[in-house]
């Protein structure tokens, strides 16, 4: 007891000593090394400045807040700022956490407080509260609006789409679900197998919108992200999420876009057909998709060479994927249904986008 109790005292007088000779932490040495977090080129605080936040309020707020009308009292918390809750989501995109992870981030670092513009001593949103918020946008399918907001504010800084359009698409994989094979078939039928049914936390488990497709002899179960991204900046102008099994060529049409300076449209062979040819034609583009050579009758030297040239230019939406590929936590989805799904696709594009336009400021700038 007497060693425990020494031990005890040397520790007190060390802990006094060095109070006495440091100082306890105070607001100069928050700013310290916020600053030289900025010296070392915080990407967060680049990313903050370019972003126009105010301009996403009223949409958000919209669905995210509860009409006065319809309180049914005033008493309880002050709800958090929406903007502040669509900057965390931001982060949770960037950095592809959990709702726990994302608000032991926040208290944990510097560099992620500062960007959401808190103070040390403010409150701080828990998973919980994120979890609802993101669930009213998605709910409301609000993700698209917001990407599309984004996409005026990076032509009014004069990145138009430019140089034509290229149109691919990238499986995003969800967790495998082991279902029996007539679980499955009841599933594509779009109707709910009777054994879930009976059993409503395990229904709520099970992903009846993501599909398996094989891809280079592969199988893999999700989603697919259909992107138009312009050849000039690699901007992503445009996208559709559908489930895995879906073929390309079924949203091609639809992600076209009118307002590129070009009209050549470039693409890989799965792309190609007669209809398509006709279709692209009767809208004014200029077809540059792939020719596809068929058993018996390969490609003439001509066509193969058309074809290498037109995959140099193809291949650099291929960056926008291995961007989002390479990102922390890569592309994998951990939400259940094609509703979160969007949403949470949609923000993955909207944060590329979002890093898109720092790079290109930051060359701008060079």
């Amino acid at each position: 007891m007497a060693v425990a109790r020494r031990y005890a005292s040397l520790v007190g007088e060390d802990m006094i000593l060095r109070s006495e000779t440091m100082g306890q932490p105070g607001f100069f040495d928050a700013e310290k090394r916020l600053a030289a977090l900025s010296k070392k080129g915080d990407p967060l605080e680049a990313i903050a400045a370019l972003v126009p936040w105010e301009s996403f309020r009223a949409d958000i707020e919209a669905v995210a807040l509860t009409p006065d009308a319809e309180k049914k009292s005033r008493a309880g918390r002050k709800p958090f700022d929406a903007i502040l809750m669509f900057r965390m989501l931001i982060l949770q995109s960037l950095y592809n956490l959990s709702d726990e992870q994302i608000e032991y981030q926040v208290r944990d670092r510097m560099s992620f407080t500062r960007f959401l513009r808190l103070e040390f001593e403010d409150d701080i949103p828990d998973g919980t509260t994120l979890w609802v918020f993101r669930e009213k946008l998605a709910q409301a399918g609000l993700v698209e609006k917001l990407f599309e907001r984004f996409n005026q504010h990076l032509n009014a800084k004069g990145y138009i789409a430019r140089g034509g359009q290229m149109v691919d698409a990238t499986i995003v994989p969800v967790p495998k679900q082991r279902n029996s094979r007539e679980e499955n078939e009841t599933v594509k039928r779009g109707e709910t197998p009777a054994a879930w049914e009976e059993k409503p936390a395990k229904n709520r488990q099970k992903d009846k919108d993501a599909r398996w497709t094989k891809k280079h002899g592969k199988s893999f179960f999700g989603y697919k992200n259909h992107v138009n991204a312009d050849k000039t900046h690699k901007l992503i102008r445009d996208y559709e999420v559908t489930g895995a099994a879906v073929h390309d060529s079924r949203v091609f049409e639809t992600l076209l876009d009118k307002a590129n300076t070009s009209k050549d449209v470039f693409a890989d062979s799965a792309y190609r057909s007669a209809a398509a040819e006709e279709k692209l034609a009767a809208r004014g583009f200029r077809s540059r998709i792939c020719v596809r050579g068929t058993r018996g009758r390969p490609l003439s030297k001509a066509r193969a060479a058309a074809n290498r040239a037109k995959s140099r230019i193809r291949a650099r939406i291929e960056h926008v994927f291995g961007t989002q590929e390479t990102a922390p936590g890569g592309r994998i989805l951990r939400t259940i249904g094609i509703v979160r799904a969007r949403l949470k696709i949609g923000l993955q594009n909207l944060v590329y986008n979002i890093r898109r336009l720092a790079t290109l400021e930051r060359m701008a700038a060079a």
